[in-house]
């Protein structure tokens, strides 16, 4: 098999996991950005690093109150994080370092991004509890991140589209963003706190059936 029909294939892998803000908005930028890059010494790594940098900077820009810069520097970060995968398939340099590098990092990403906007909230709209607000979200992004990593590792099981939900990394972003952008950011970090904590109580009742086991009684 040639190293273009592995990459070919490994794409649609990916992009059969993407969620539905990646299919149509960020892998149409994405895609292209990764071939201008695969002519460059660029590695993914450094793309991943770059997508972090836009994501703290986005967090800065909340904390100096400029939302709607914060809100543009979001959504470039989610586009940003698609370039890496994209140019390791192209470029040949997928590995298992990578993968890791870029969920570590991302999580990093997420909470600059959502403890930013609970500063943003907390400062700037009258709503109680939005630093809370802002933990129980960062909370549920996390969960669904680690429940993802946990159901791969401890039980073999790769999640696909059933088991994916609403609340994939994607759909997170284009929330906060458009959140941002509109002045609206304490509802946004409900909608996410509410979107990922059902996504994980979801996907574990749907692996709990497919796995065929029933929790133990003390």
């Amino acid at each position: 098999m040639s190293p273009s029909t592995v990459a070919t294939d490994s794409g649609n892998k990916a992009a059969a996991l993407d969620g539905v803000v990646s299919r149509y908005l960020n892998r149409p930028l994405s895609r292209p950005l990764a071939r201008l890059a695969a002519h460059t010494p660029i590695t993914p790594n450094q793309v991943t690093v770059v997508s972090t940098v836009v994501a703290f900077a986005a967090a800065w820009l909340l904390a100096s109150g400029h939302n709607v810069w914060a809100a543009l520097a979001i959504q470039a970060s989610s586009i940003i994080d698609g370039v890496d995968g994209d140019l390791a398939r192209l470029t040949g340099r997928s590995s298992r370092f990578g993968a890791i590098f870029d969920a570590v990092l991302d999580r990093y990403a997420d909470a600059a991004i959502i403890g930013g906007m609970a500063w943003w909230a907390h400062k700037h709209e009258g709503y109680p509890g939005a630093l809370a607000l802002g933990l129980v979200a960062l909370t549920g992004a996390f969960a669904v991140s680690y429940s993802r990593a946990r159901a791969e590792a401890s039980a073999g099981v790769t999640l696909g589209s059933d088991l994916l939900g609403v609340a994939t990394r994607d759909v997170r972003l284009l929330i906060a963003s458009a959140g941002c952008l509109l002045g609206q950011v304490y509802w946004s970090l409900a909608l996410i706190a509410v979107i990922t904590h059902a996504t994980v109580g979801r996907r574990l009742l749907l692996l709990r059936r497919r796995l065929g086991e029933r929790p133990s009684r003390t």
